[in-house]
């Protein structure tokens, strides 16, 4: 079970700060939702310790799950198995897509987890997921398969403003 953190303004740090951190203090979550004007994307305020602490689960759990896939061949199959329950989107890829994508996920979590940056992780699952989507398509997949004029080198999108 879940409980959702208390939620303040952005403008409660600076008007009401010592109220703000009586509630992150008090919430079980030991964080605070920021809520910020303009379509701005809202912030969580967080105490060093509870960060600290997420970062040690995600750490070890990142372990044990690696430690598990490089023991044996079956654990590999198992996880293999089971990807559709975690990423439903995974059914539209072939077989042994899905295996390719178990076998990037490991590294790219053991790779991450040294850095302490889960950014590469998350670019890996959506570039997985926009593939699963063309899989999804057949009209789209049959059109990326088909022999097509290379049309060159693609400007970076920066190039093209000027």
């Amino acid at each position: 079970m879940t409980t959702s953190a208390p939620e303040v303004n952005f403008s409660d740090l600076s008007n009401k700060p010592v109220d703000t951190v009586r509630k992150l203090q008090e919430s079980p979550s030991r964080s605070v939702r920021v809520h910020r004007r303009g379509g701005e994307e809202d912030l969580v305020l967080v105490t060093a310790s509870r960060a600290a602490e997420v970062r040690e689960v995600v750490s070890t759990t990142t372990a044990l799950f690696v430690a598990l896939m490089q023991h044996s061949a079956e654990v590999r199959d198992l996880v293999t198995e089971v990807m559709p329950t975690a990423f439903p989107w995974v059914r539209f890829l072939p077989r042994e897509d899905v295996r390719a994508f178990v076998v990037e996920l490991v590294d790219i979590l053991e790779a991450a987890n040294s850095l302490g940056n889960p950014a590469p992780v998350v670019q890996l699952i959506t570039e997985w997921r926009h593939t699963a989507e063309v899989h999804a398509d057949p009209e789209l997949l049959a059109t990326l398969r088909k022999d097509g004029e290379d049309l060159g080198e693609v400007p970076a999108p920066e190039a093209t403003q000027a």
